[in-house]
């Protein structure tokens, strides 16, 4: 490979790029110093495969074209745009990324599942016989690979040497909250907040079974109430993660605002109402509730099972054509407790 050192392109946002997880990884690795043909340490990846990733970039306008660089796509002139802080290149955190939740938002620079593997193996076989006293004082100056294999370590205190690392990022973060399993890592993990809010490091953290609740209430405390009920249903996420996601959803859902609810029972067609069984909603609520059309028979359903569905609900509902037309809807809703006494009559 060639003394070429990749560089990233201000004038160009990386967030606008369609770039996969490899392109991402390698571009959450350059620093602007380091030359090419010292990338395959420093990422773990063939130089043949680098090197067509890095063509790519550089086509894509992700990289400054250089003399060096054996690419004919070097000539490429890149898109024109405002020049970016290297923040910028980051994801965006999701309350600036709109409402996509934890599994929608994909990071751009996750570590590759072959890589990763390299560096477990790099650690098993050269650092984890090393003392620990000796692993802590190596994470704090240490550089790639090193650096990304000691996050594997299992050990807290290696793993806050890690997070006092000047060349600590997003990635180690990710493979951190991915992997270590002892409750004190993790906490000195989210207490970086930049960390803490980023997408990736928290789809990690539900996903480990080391998570403890206390912070993961902290964490999500404030979360919508929509991320709060796919938590309770998600697979991936250990029994107790998603037992503690059910009672701050039911916390959550008597103090939230009201267009929140609304969205949580229409969006799941009435399915998380079962989580909330003896739970009352407020007027505002009943009101945004009965100035809808109602056409999802499992909708309606659903709030038909539900206790606490308020009077003017199940009377709005049994006005509306879909279940003027359904019998059984129309005798579901009519043996409501909180039906209308005319409703029960008929």
């Amino acid at each position: 490979m060639s003394d070429w050192t990749p560089k990233l392109n201000p004038a160009v946002d990386l967030r606008r790029l369609p770039l996969n997880a490899e392109e991402g990884f390698v571009l959450s690795r350059l620093d602007g110093h380091t030359r090419e043909k010292d990338l395959p340490a420093l990422t773990g990846l063939p130089p043949d495969k680098l090197r067509d990733i890095l063509t790519r970039l550089v086509s894509q306008g992700a990289l400054l074209p250089g003399t060096e660089a054996a690419s004919p796509a070097n000539t490429v002139r890149p898109p024109e745009a405002p020049a970016l802080d290297a923040s910028d290149t980051e994801p965006l955190p999701e309350a600036e990324a709109g409402d996509s939740t934890e599994d929608d938002a994909g990071a751009t620079d996750d570590v590759p599942e072959t890589v990763q593997g390299d560096y477990r193996k790099l650690f098993e076989t050269r650092l984890h016989a090393l003392p620990e006293d000796q692993r802590v004082a190596l994470a704090h100056g240490a550089e790639d690979p090193e650096l990304s294999a000691l996050c594997f370590d299992p050990v807290p205190a290696v793993i806050k040497a890690v997070l006092e690392n000047p060349r600590v990022g997003l990635a180690h973060a990710r493979l951190i909250a991915r992997h270590h399993r002892n409750p004190v890592g993790l906490e000195a993990l989210v207490a970086r907040a930049s960390f803490a809010a980023d997408t990736g490091v928290r789809r990690f953290l539900v996903r480990n079974p080391q998570l403890p609740a206390a912070l993961f209430r902290r964490l999500w405390a404030m979360r919508r109430l929509m991320e709060h009920h796919k938590l309770t249903v998600d697979r991936d996420v250990p029994e107790q993660t998603r037992r503690t996601a059910r009672e701050l959803l039911r916390q959550r859902f008597s103090t939230g605002p009201s267009e929140e609810k609304v969205e949580l029972i229409l969006n799941t067609e009435g399915r998380a109402l079962g989580a909330l069984v003896g739970m009352p909603v407020d007027g505002k609520t009943t009101s945004l509730l009965c100035g809808r059309t109602y056409r999802s028979p499992m909708l309606v359903q659903n709030i038909a099972r539900w206790s606490a569905a308020p009077p003017a609900l199940i009377a709005h509902l049994l006005k509306q054509e879909l279940v003027r037309r359904q019998p059984p809807l129309r005798m579901m809703l009519a043996r409501h407790p909180n039906a209308p006494a005319d409703a029960k009559r008929a």
